[in-house]
């Protein structure tokens, strides 16, 4: 795995790369930075972009564009995050330079026409109607709204049915124009390749214009402690809850360990313990750590009966309150280690592991490796340490929830 540079109107893109022939495959990635939900000035307008450029080209058209590469197993597909906007090409080595074409065809001439976006458009208004029967998904964004609230992250990504109506073709094609540039590019690169093949990018991507960098705007998560409620016909409460996580990059293997132990292990978790187990108050109960560079916090649900709503929230707010106290046992430490250490040849045993691995490292601007780096901090990581680290956090308690239950 290495970094290389791929010059295109002398711009230097970079580029993550691996070279392995063990199968005749090839897997590209075109990552834009800052250049998703973030980056959008009405809800739900990369989603929509992202839908449209999956609609193939104008000639080709959506039909004949996927029969092409349908009848040669190409996967070309367009996605848009919270923070980057993603194109995806994966296919056998034969047909990689047909693919490459394909998505030419795709940059060049996108099928941005108003019968197309009529098409998405009613997509995905059935998607937000449907999305009001899923209460999970209501839960979840329920919290999000007051963990990031007046931000492009307190809305889902899908949009809402005011703002996916009112979208026009010329928002659509102002964000492909501005964010889908080559300033913010870089790409993932491997496969059944030589460094050498990476010239034939150059035809896709002189399609794209140089562009502005984007900037990514860092999100401070609430630490407010507010409680909001969703009433709903529904056999039982779903809460959600998160609340800041201030880790730096040095302490990322440490708040592995750390949530590991409260709530990401399943039944071993002193969370799935205590709700669970003891109380029999969930089926299950999880929290887990999400460290982005756009926002950074502990996320966290369970499901319970509507009765038991008060109760479990407040094992919960116990639970966080007694880990920053009293930090982590000897055992648990070993237990974590065991895990996190030992599911490493799992990690790394394909190649799109590896790949995805190298742009995690790549895109968080650490070294590439930096994964097996912490693997063996965590190895020789002291209890004394986790616990110290575990009592220096205690922005974690400062917890938020969300909850969609019946009337009681």
């Amino acid at each position: 795995m290495k970094i290389l540079d791929l010059n295109v109107k002398n711009i230097k893109i970079p580029v993550v790369f691996e070279s392995q022939n063990s199968l005749p495959i090839v897997s590209l990635k075109l990552v834009f930075r800052a250049s998703g939900v973030c980056s959008e000035q009405k809800s739900g307008v990369a989603r929509m972009c992202a839908l449209m450029l999956n609609e193939g080209d104008k000639i080709l058209g959506w039909e004949g564009f996927a029969k092409e590469l349908e009848k040669r197993a190409i996967s070309l597909n367009v996605s848009a995050g919270f923070e980057t906007f993603l194109i995806e090409l994966n296919c056998l080595k034969e047909h990689f330079s047909f693919g490459v074409n394909m998505l030419t065809k795709l940059l060049k001439e996108p099928n941005f026409s108003d019968e197309i976006l009529k098409k998405c458009q009613t997509i995905t208004l059935g998607d937000i109607a449907s999305n009001q029967n899923d209460n999970d998904y209501l839960a979840k964004w329920g919290l999000f709204e007051i963990l990031y609230p007046k931000t492009n992250l307190s809305y889902p990504s899908i949009g809402t049915n005011e703002s996916v109506k009112s979208i026009n073709l010329d928002e659509i094609r102002a964000f492909f124009s501005q964010n889908l540039v080559l300033n913010n590019l870089f790409i993932v690169f491997g496969g059944d390749v030589k460094a050498s093949e990476l010239e034939i990018l150059k035809s896709p991507l002189e399609i794209l214009k140089e562009g502005v960098k984007n900037e990514l705007t860092r999100l401070k998560t609430s630490q407010n402690e507010q409680l909001k409620e969703i009433v709903k016909p529904s056999e039982q409460a779903y809460i959600y809850f998160g609340s800041p996580y201030n880790v730096s990059d040095d302490e990322r293997y440490k708040a592995s360990v750390a949530t590991f132990v409260l709530g990401e292990s399943g039944f071993g978790s002193r969370l799935m313990e205590q709700i669970r187990v003891k109380r029999g108050l969930a089926y299950s109960a999880y929290a887990k750590n999400v460290l982005n560079l756009s926002h950074s916090q502990i996320f966290g649900y369970l499901q319970t009966k509507n009765e038991s709503k008060d109760e479990a929230v407040s094992v919960v707010k116990d639970e966080f309150s007694k880990f920053i106290k009293s930090g982590i046992s000897k055992n648990e430490l070993e237990q974590a280690k065991k895990f996190l250490v030992g599911s490493l040849p799992l990690r790394l045993e394909t190649l799109f592991r590896r790949l995805d691995i190298a742009y995690g490292e790549f895109y968080r601007g650490v070294k590439l490796g930096s994964f097996l780096d912490e693997l063996e901090k965590i190895k020789r990581l002291k209890l004394n340490e986790i616990n110290d680290f575990i009592a220096s956090h205690d922005e974690i308690s400062k917890l938020s929830f969300c909850i969609l239950r019946d009337e009681i």
